[in-house]
């Protein structure tokens, strides 16, 4: 098994919250993590159909006959649990009694709502960050991670990445999304996802992908929060603020996983995603797709923005995280730097007040090093941290 860097932060929230709740998107580990960190505890997968059965028909007797301490997976199946851990957790009135995953997030996240607000520690477990998957391949390059993305099931059995995020996307359609969605929709969202994947790294345009799709606008909103609750994409939104009107106010649309989104793109080989049009805009949904990790596991909320005006000035990323070290990062493709890539760093951190020392440019350049004040920092460097722990230190 993968250490997974979340783990600390589970064992943590079981010292705090009665119940905790890992979600994150389907096979990402949620079950493993669970069951590795705490191996004392009993499990029940409500996937089995005899279980899930007495669960729904007797969920009193279902919590009550099995000890405290518990995993529950696939939670969501058994609505009636819910109020019935509430209950037998708030009469031991102890810490980290049960653990509840699920791969359906947004019926997870609507139980626990209903039945356990301010009782559960949530985390949020995503495919492995190259941090994460470096330590199963020490040669795996950020280029050749781009390609096939974190999912454990890949590194676990060398699995063809065609034939995995095949079967992935057939399996989230079939499972994930049909329960909301018509049978004749079905094949709409499929052309859904891959004008997803061609419009990552741009602004969302809702009309455009629903023009494309001969659906309305409304659905493409409701389709998209159905993608963002299965923790397959995401938007980042822009910064600004009310003394700057000038800005753009639009998001634009990243996915968690860079693997699924070449996969989508019909990308096969490192050689074809290094040729490809897109590449530019797949590398920078790596490097902001890996920060919000980093973060996540770390137990940190993530603050990442980008900039841009009606100058077309333009930022990559901002991570305000850390609102004593707010970094502002270029983000650049190519094996070589020039001077110019951090113009708008220098123009856009005067506004913000964001020194020198806390600007980056993140590209595919052999070695980390400084020019003019600005950090020049190699993928690897970024994706484990290294840089920027080395610059902070300074």
């Amino acid at each position: 098994m993968i250490p997974r860097l979340l783990g600390k932060q589970a064992k943590q929230l079981a010292q705090w919250f009665p119940v905790i709740s890992i979600t994150g998107p389907r096979q990402s580990g949620k079950s493993t993590l669970a069951k590795a960190m705490f191996p004392d505890y009993d499990y029940v997968n409500l996937e089995n159909p005899g279980t899930r059965k007495a669960a729904i028909d007797d969920p009193v007797g279902f919590i009550r006959q099995r000890p405290s301490k518990l995993i529950v997976d696939e939670a969501q199946y058994a609505p009636d649990l819910f109020s019935m851990i509430q209950v037998a957790s708030d009469e031991r009135g102890g810490q980290g009694q049960y653990v509840l995953s699920g791969s359906q997030n947004f019926l997870l996240l609507k139980r626990i709502r209903q039945s356990l607000a301010g009782r559960v520690g949530l985390v949020k477990l995503l495919p492995f960050s190259y941090q994460e998957a470096v330590q199963a391949d020490q040669t795996l390059t950020p280029d050749a991670f781009m390609l096939q993305g974190g999912y454990p099931r890949i590194y676990d059995t060398g699995m063809p990445l065609a034939v995995f995020f095949s079967n992935y996307v057939d399996t989230y359609i079939e499972r994930d999304v049909s329960e909301y969605l018509d049978v004749r929709n079905l094949a709409d969202f499929r052309r859904f996802l891959t004008l997803c994947a061609l419009s990552s790294g741009a602004l969302v345009n809702y009309t455009n992908i629903a023009n494309e799709l001969g659906v309305s606008p409304r659905t493409v909103k409701a389709w998209m929060s159905i993608l963002e609750s299965s923790y397959l994409a995401f938007h980042l939104m822009p910064f600004y603020t009310n003394a700057r009107k000038q800005v753009v106010k639009t998001p634009k649309l990243y996915f968690y996983d860079t693997g699924l989104l070449c996969h989508l793109l019909g990308i096969r080989t490192v050689e074809a995603l290094i040729a490809h049009p897109k590449f530019g805009d797949i590398f920078e949904n790596l490097i902001i797709a890996e920060t919000m990790k980093q973060h996540l596991n770390a137990g940190r909320d993530p603050q990442l923005f980008f900039y841009r005006d009606a100058s077309k000035v333009e930022v990559d990323l901002l991570d305000f995280t850390d609102p004593n070290n707010r970094l502002m990062i270029e983000i650049k493709s190519g094996q070589t730097y020039h001077d110019r890539f951090a113009r708008h760093l220098t123009l856009i951190g005067d506004v913000l007040d964001v020194p020198r020392e806390q600007q980056y440019v993140v590209s595919r350049v052999e070695q980390s090093y400084v020019s003019q004040g600005i950090h020049v920092t190699t993928a690897a460097d970024w994706l484990t941290g290294k840089q920027r722990d080395g610059a902070s230190a300074q």
